[in-house]
């Protein structure tokens, strides 16, 4: 793991400064803090901070040239299937026993695409072809590590954060917001790839591979995307049961050179991941984020599946002291607008955990993939409704609500069914946000993220909302993991989104969900082989905060401040009088939406930390 940086410029010399460059490169160190290397020459600079996960020595550091010295690399994250690549295409000559010593050797002998379509892990990847003048970026094909990239005239720079591209000489003067993409910020809380706020400053998506030539030609390749579109002809892709992809993915995951732990929640993911983990590290440590609310405490029901495993589990408590007191330093190492506020006990569990290991494993995906959220059940069971024209449905309802025949909102609420989707998504309702922003729709890429044709079946739809979920909101989640992780120096790994498990998640689960017990069905079977019953019929909680009764307490100065006294940035796209509104009414009881306020904080602390004060 690591956080890199690079410059491709379009003219024939470097035009940074390497001091410039090395402070830009420091802001990622944190991501990377066991050694920093650099590498400088006619038209390309490179910077690699590394955190040492396989092979500590000096020979896993990057930059790596190929063998041939065609190829130069930066690489962030883990190839999982290395050691299988390189026994079954015989590579000889290995220099260290890494990740990255087996990629330059693949790009060597297949070339870039080739190579990339092998690959099974997560990872950011930046190569200098040095024959062909070109750079190739290329993310995983879940979006499991970020790649920031931007383009100007003098050439592209690239990065694992966003302020190392925003603060850069080609950049820093001439920042232009997009005010669909701050749309997009205040409703979901993230920037969706592939654009960010700013124009010319761009996300390679997840599955994609960008090439830019010397003279700023731009080829998109999609190398892996798993389809929107169900296969009407599917058959059973494999005769593997998911418990043996699951386990097989995460021994693969358990390879590691330094200390390697694991999340355990109260739901079903971390506490299946953990188990599995287990059965192959029997030494496994678990870690648990406890908060003294019942409400959203989990830590009993951990501690419980801890227990019958026999493993050693530490369970961080912390109160509401413990979490304000960490905002500014949240706020520091998020270095995007970002609006999920469960990112703090994140931020506070994985700094525990690096107390003792470098390396964690997590359940994330599980929810996406097996069908977890409640609000795909509700989808499935109010699609019919939206048949009835809107005129005719809405009076409808109304009087079968108040008789207590049915309890459906939605479809009283909402003309169309995408509009309707989208808003379970959304943190701040539609009509508000477009009080915020006059005449502003979101771009191109989120529209289509929500786009819904005629669907012939249940299990069309059924197929689509997971394809959204894991194209959208996963994509929050894995933001929210990485950043407040790697703030920490530690790497967490996924196992739910190993490219075998997602394939199978896509092509072999049922597509069926006809109640609440079929939520994550196939996940809870395999953890019945693990845990008694009792444990998994139990709700889950969510791993959370009540934000809303700090906002209104302890945070409400805080608040006030940096919304209804400091100025607004970008005001000369929203209406900065309607953000006030917003905030009045919350403080005066008119609405309780405490993820809204948040997200409108958040995006004021972001621009106040990363921008505003930085410029002045």
């Amino acid at each position: 793991m690591c956080g890199f940086l690079g410059e491709f410029s379009f003219n024939s010399t470097i035009t940074t400064e390497s001091n410039d460059f090395l402070s830009l490169l420091e802001l990622s160190k944190h991501r990377g803090p066991d050694s920093t290397q650099t590498l400088k020459e006619n038209n390309y600079q490179l910077g690699f901070n590394r955190l040492a996960i396989l092979d500590v020595s000096a020979n896993g550091n990057q930059p790596k040239y190929s063998p041939s010295k065609r190829y130069v690399v930066i690489f962030n994250g883990e190839i999982y299937n290395y050691k299988t690549l390189q026994k079954e295409h015989q590579l000889k000559g290995l220099q260290s026993t890494s990740d990255t010593e087996v990629l330059i050797h693949l790009l060597d002998r297949f070339g870039i695409e080739k190579t990339v379509k092998m690959l099974n892990g997560m990872f950011a990847i930046a190569i200098i072809d040095k024959v062909t003048q070109t750079v190739s970026l290329v993310r995983d094909f879940a979006g499991i590590k970020p790649l920031f990239y931007g383009l100007s005239a003098s050439g592209i720079v690239f990065a694992s954060q966003f302020n190392q591209i925003f603060k850069h000489s080609w950049h820093c003067n001439a920042l232009k917001l997009r005010p669909d993409m701050m749309k997009a910020y205040f409703g979901f809380g993230f920037m969706h790839a592939p654009n960010t706020i700013y124009k010319d400053i761009f996300q390679v998506r997840p599955g994609e591979m960008i090439q830019i030539s010397l003279s700023g030609e731009i080829c998109k390749k999609t190398y892996l995307e798993f389809s929107k579109h169900i296969n009407v002809y599917r058959t059973k892709s494999c005769n593997t049961s998911y418990s043996e992809i699951l386990k097989a993915a995460v021994n693969k995951q358990l390879a590691s050179d330094v200390p390697l732990a694991s999340f355990l929640s109260g739901g079903i993911d971390s506490p299946l991941i953990t188990a599995v983990a287990k059965s192959s590290k029997t030494d496994i440590k678990a870690f648990t984020f406890g908060i003294n609310n019942s409400r959203f405490d989990e830590s009993k029901k951990a501690i419980a599946y801890a227990a019958h495993l026999n493993i050693s589990h530490v369970v961080e408590n912390v109160n509401e002291a413990d979490i304000l007191s960490n905002i500014e330093t949240h706020f520091r190492y998020v270095s995007e607008p970002f609006g999920d506020y469960s990112s703090i006990p994140t931020y506070l569990i994985t700094k525990k955990t690096r107390e003792s290991h470098t390396v964690m494993l997590s359940g994330d995906g599980g929810d996406e993939l097996f069908f977890g959220y409640p609000r795909m059940l509700d989808v499935l069971n109010q699609r019919h409704w939206f048949r009835i024209p809107f005129f005719i449905r809405r009076p409808l309802i109304a009087v079968l609500n108040r008789l207590k025949l049915t309890n459906t909102w939605g479809a009283y609420t909402y003309r169309f069914f995408a509009d309707w989707i989208t808003s379970k998504q959304l943190y701040i309702p539609i009509d508000v946000l477009n009080t915020f922003f006059s005449n502003v729709n979101f771009s191109d890429e989120v529209k289509d993220l929500f786009a819904l044709s005629k669907f012939k079946s249940k299990r069309h739809l059924l197929h689509w909302l997971r394809w959204n979920e894991f194209y959208g909101h996963l994509q929050r989640v894995l933001i929210k993991v990485d950043r407040t992780s790697m703030a920490n120096s530690l790497e967490v790994r996924v196992p739910f989104l190993d490219k075998n498990s997602i394939n199978y998640a896509w092509n072999d689960i049922p597509l069926q969900l006809e109640s609440a017990n079929d939520l994550k069905k196939g996940l809870k079977d395999d953890l019945a082989a693990y845990y008694p019953k009792e444990y998994i019929e139990t709700q889950k909680k969510g791993f959370s905060v009540p934000i809303e009764s700090w906002l209104r307490n302890e945070l409400k100065d805080s608040v006030e401040d940096y919304i209804l006294n400091k100025p607004f940035y970008g005001e000369s796209f929203i209406n900065v009088n309607k953000i006030k509104s917003f905030i009045i009414d919350f403080y005066k009881g008119r609405h309780n939406n405490g993820w809204g306020v948040w997200h409108v904080y958040a995006w004021q602390k972001w621009a106040y930390t990363h921008v505003i004060e930085e410029k002045s």
